[in-house]
């Protein structure tokens, strides 16, 4: 009989202490807010990694402002909505936003939609976000996450169009995958410009460009909204942009200005600063191992 191997068990806790001492500040500006961001993601990465080690039990207390739960001394009606940051995220329900940067109630303001796109509805809501909440809120982060079916399917249309026959007439599904297909010709165009055009024929081919794709969108879109919402004229915010990577926990950027891709970045400032992006992504690492078709 084979006895299964212990396991570290993980309790993570949203706690309010019944004092006021538990109230958590905001952070002062964009670049405090994307620090927060990063610690609170680095922190859970590494809380889920530890469970490869020993035993017991592992435990992650997030403290809970008494103010957002409407239950602080002397509060009346419904809380006050004071995010710090305002996160697009992908519908998957793989990506749970507020868990992977360690946030409890009333820290962030999420949208989520397949393939984190721009659409009218999404713009809406970040616009009111930034018109209503400006007071408290920093930055707006666009987070995008590995293996993204929308992109995928987006893919797989660009590779084979006969693929994109069968939602051509499903205006819902097309209006997703028009908005890709524009980052995926870019990123392919890209590859084979990097590559050179055999490049199609390299086995993780597929792969690499979904997630060329992935983080071009991600950063696109962040572009997108500090030109459409004014973000840095507006309460000094600023636009952000991330991939979480499932298998890893991790957040991924890469970014024209540097070798780092850890955390979340700036988008481009302009077309010329987006095409050294573009080449600091094909530079990467990660999208070697998988033109290489090896697991990451």
């Amino acid at each position: 009989m084979v006895r299964p191997r212990p396991m570290k068990i993980i309790e993570i806790t949203y706690r309010y202490g019944g004092t006021d001492a538990t109230a958590r500040t905001r952070p002062a500006d964009a670049e405090a807010a994307r620090a927060r961001l990063e610690d609170g993601s680095r922190s859970i990465g590494a809380l889920l990694d530890s469970l490869t080690e020993g035993t017991g039990t592992a435990h992650r207390v997030i403290p809970v402002d008494p103010r957002d739960l409407g239950i602080a001394p002397n509060a009346q009606g419904a809380p006050t909505q004071r995010p710090y940051a305002a996160i697009l995220g992908c519908s998957d329900a793989r990506v749970p936003i507020e868990l992977i940067f360690n946030e409890g109630p009333n820290d962030l303001f999420v949208v989520r939609v397949a393939g984190n796109g721009l659409g009218s509805e999404v713009l809406g809501s970040l616009k009111y976000a930034v018109d209503h909440l400006g007071g408290s809120l920093k930055i707006i982060v666009v987070l995008g996450h590995s293996g993204c079916g929308a992109v995928s399917a987006a893919v797989d249309a660009f590779l084979d169009p006969q693929t994109y026959l069968a939602v051509a007439a499903q205006h819902s599904l097309r209006s997703i995958l028009d908005r890709l297909l524009v980052v995926v010709n870019g990123a392919a165009l890209r590859l084979s410009a990097t590559f050179g055009p055999e490049v199609v024929r390299r086995p993780g081919y597929r792969a690499a460009l979904i997630e060329a794709a992935v983080v071009s969108n991600a950063a696109l879109a962040a572009y997108t909204l500090q030109q459409e919402l004014g973000a840095a004229d507006s309460y000094g915010l600023r636009a952000a942009y991330g991939v979480y990577l499932l298998e890893a926990r991790q957040v991924w950027a890469p970014r024209a200005e540097s070798s780092e891709c850890a955390g979340l970045a700036y988008p481009p400032a302009d077309f010329a600063a987006y095409y050294d992006f573009g080449d600091a992504v094909l530079r990467t690492e990660r999208i070697a191992r998988l033109l290489d078709g090896v697991a990451v």
